[in-house]
C-alpha cells in the first residue's frame, strides 16, 4: 500500500552548486550521502514529511550521468513510500505494470528501492521505497 510521497528526485550537474541554491530557497538541508551501488551522491532537503533528493553522478557510467547527458539536470523521479517493497513489486507486476527492478536494491539512507518503468506510467519514473525490515 502506498503511504505518501517520500521524496522527489532531481538530477543535477553540480551537487555543491545545487545544494547552495536549495539552501538559499530556505529548505532544511539534511545532509549528503554517496550511494556506491547507484554511482551517485545525494543531498536531501526536508520539506514537511517529504524530501527533495538531489542526485549527482559519481561515475560517467551511472544511470544518472546517462540521464543528465540525455535530458540535462531536471526532475528525475517521484518516490512513493510503502511498508514492503517486495510485496509492492509483486502487486504491481500482478497488475501488469513493467518494473525496472524485479527485486529491491539499496538506495540512500538504508532504504530498499525499486523503480517502475516510465513506459508503465506514460513517462514518469516512479520509485517505491521503504526502510529495510530488521532481521529477526
Amino acid at each position: 500500500m502506498i503511504k505518501k510521497i517520500d521524496h522527489l528526485g532531481i538530477a543535477v550537474t553540480d551537487l555543491q552548486e545545487a545544494i547552495e541554491i536549495y539552501k538559499n530557497i530556505g529548505l532544511e538541508f539534511v545532509g549528503t550521502e554517496v550511494v556506491d551501488e547507484q554511482k551517485v551522491e545525494t543531498a536531501f532537503f526536508r520539506v514537511g514529511e517529504s524530501y527533495f533528493e538531489l542526485l549527482a553522478a559519481t561515475d560517467p557510467s551511472s544511470p544518472i550521468a546517462k540521464f543528465i547527458e540525455k535530458n540535462g539536470g531536471r526532475m528525475h523521479h517521484i518516490a512513493l513510500a510503502v511498508d514492503d517493497v517486495e510485496a509492492e513489486i509483486e502487486r504491481l507486476l500482478g497488475l501488469g505494470f513493467d518494473m525496472i527492478d524485479k527485486s529491491p536494491r539499496r538506495g540512500a539512507h538504508g532504504n530498499l528501492i525499486a523503480f517502475m518503468h516510465p513506459k508503465a506510467t506514460k513517462g514518469t519514473l516512479l520509485e517505491i521505497c521503504c526502510k529495510e525490515k530488521p532481521s529477526v
